[in-house]
């Protein structure tokens, strides 16, 4: 019989990848699901607990506390194996955590007249729609919001030692106005941070109103409780926004907006990857040789830009199942249907893909050297780019048709700088203007590039 080595593996992120996806599995592995789902209902108990209206419940000594606050912090791997053996028995995942629960509160004398109280008045989407918020909450602040500030961090770095460094830009894939390299990766480093905020504002929401969210059962027990006041207090304890308009399921829209907000986050990367894929083919970067390692089986000569076109693949793989996501969960047959159920158990697989292609992002920019003479070679070689400049200042000072003039001289091919001060020299325009264009070359044709990579 095979082992679960990750040799083993049937998916790649425990496989292959299971280094650059470790610290996702506390969250969202069976255990981390598990480990919420205990935390929820120990918590849920306490706050029952401490309702005046809940007579019962009253006048609980210290230690019959204090076994909640421990099931909540933490969970074992001995403990989750034992709700995995309740699940077994019992058929149904969230009734094996509420039979746990109450096997440790038996421990307690307190409990044993009380243990009823465990789950009480719950659908087991009060407990589920609560864990996988607190799951999606951890992973964004603990895990994803770190790493892309790092990729962002990176990305600035190079942007400002970059600030200076010229660069011809490619529009349609033809030589194009010059900028710098540092402005380029300010772009990106720009559009990260940007779209890191929105991820970061998203509202991740919570309800624990009972089977179609009314309070049904809640009120027909004890009338007296004021439990749109208690449910809210509870979820906001939490660190959840209460949403007091559900089903049976809480709608997921927020869900949705997350995924969303994430997936815009991967497609500025992708963005990122085929740039600089196209930067180290062109040679305007250069990748560092790892000693023992092999390029091509077959072309011993080659350095191929493995890292970003890895994160390229894992983003894309990512954005699918995320968009599916967001698309999906929020949409159920009227109360509560299960459709919901086996597609949340794969959204720490989503965001895995994320955070492999981050990792690898990372790598990559660790491994590139700018070269400065590639950069340059190109520069000098097309000096048509001036044509811009050129006939922006002739339409300053009335020179008519301008435009058509450097159309005439450049369009479809080369010019070289002695042909355009050439034609320079033959323009009706003041000296002082004259002068600044002869002067001008590509290299120094960059605006406030400079500037702008700088600041980012």
């Amino acid at each position: 019989m095979m082992n679960n080595s990750p040799l083993n593996a049937i998916s790649p992120i425990d496989g292959r990848y299971a280094d650059k996806a470790a610290e996702l599995r506390p969250l969202f592995s069976e255990r981390g699901l598990i480990r919420q789902r205990v935390r929820v209902e120990a918590l849920w108990l306490k706050a029952l607990a401490a309702e005046p209206g809940i007579d019962e419940l009253r006048g609980l000594p210290a230690p019959a506390l204090t076994v909640l606050d421990a099931l909540a912090a933490e969970l074992t791997d001995a403990e989750a194996a034992e709700v995995k053996k309740l699940e077994r028995e019992t058929n149904h995942d969230v009734k094996a955590v509420e039979y746990f629960v109450k096997s440790r509160l038996d421990a307690v004398p307190a409990w044993r007249t009380r243990r009823e109280f465990v789950h009480f008045a719950c659908t087991s989407e009060d407990i589920n729609n609560l864990s996988y918020a607190l799951m999606l909450r951890e992973a964004r602040d603990l895990v994803l919001l770190p790493r892309i500030d790092a990729v962002v961090t990176r990305l600035r770095t190079l942007a400002h030692q970059h600030a200076a460094t010229p660069m011809m830009s490619r529009t349609h894939g033809q030589p194009a106005t010059p900028t710098t390299l540092g402005k380029e990766i300010a772009n990106f480093a720009y559009r990260l941070r940007e779209t890191r905020t929105r991820f970061a504002a998203v509202t991740i929401s919570g309800k624990i109103n009972g089977a179609v969210g009314n309070f049904n059962a809640h009120i027909v027990a004890y009338p007296q409780v004021d439990w749109l006041r208690l449910g809210q207090r509870f979820v906001e304890s939490l660190g959840l926004t209460w949403n007091p308009y559900t089903t049976q399921i809480e709608p997921h829209d927020w869900m949705a907006e997350y995924f969303d907000a994430l997936a815009r986050l991967n497609t500025v990367l992708v963005d990122l990857c085929r740039d600089l894929w196209g930067y180290i083919s062109l040679g305007y970067f250069r990748q560092r040789v790892v000693a023992g390692e092999t390029g091509s089986s077959t072309m011993p000569h080659k350095v191929n830009p493995i890292d970003f076109e890895n994160a390229e693949g894992n983003l894309t793989l990512s954005n699918s199942m995320l968009r599916y996501l967001s698309d999906k969960l929020p949409v159920s047959r009227w109360q509560r249907d299960l459709t919901d159920s086996t597609v949340l158990r794969n959204v720490g697989v989503a965001v895995s893909h994320a955070l492999i292609s981050w990792r690898s992002i990372e790598r990559g920019l660790e491994r590139v050297d700018v070269d400065p003479v590639r950069l340059a070679e190109d520069l000098d070689a097309n000096w048509e780019l001036l044509a811009e400049p050129i006939q922006t200042v002739m339409r300053r000072y009335g020179v008519e048709n301008a435009y058509e003039q450097l159309k005439s001289l450049t369009r479809g091919q080369r010019v070289d700088a002695q042909a355009l001060q050439q034609f320079v020299n033959g323009l009706a325009l003041p000296e002082s203007a004259k002068q600044a264009l002869l002067e001008l070359s590509p290299a120094r044709y960059v605006g406030y590039a400079e500037q702008l990579a700088k600041k980012v």
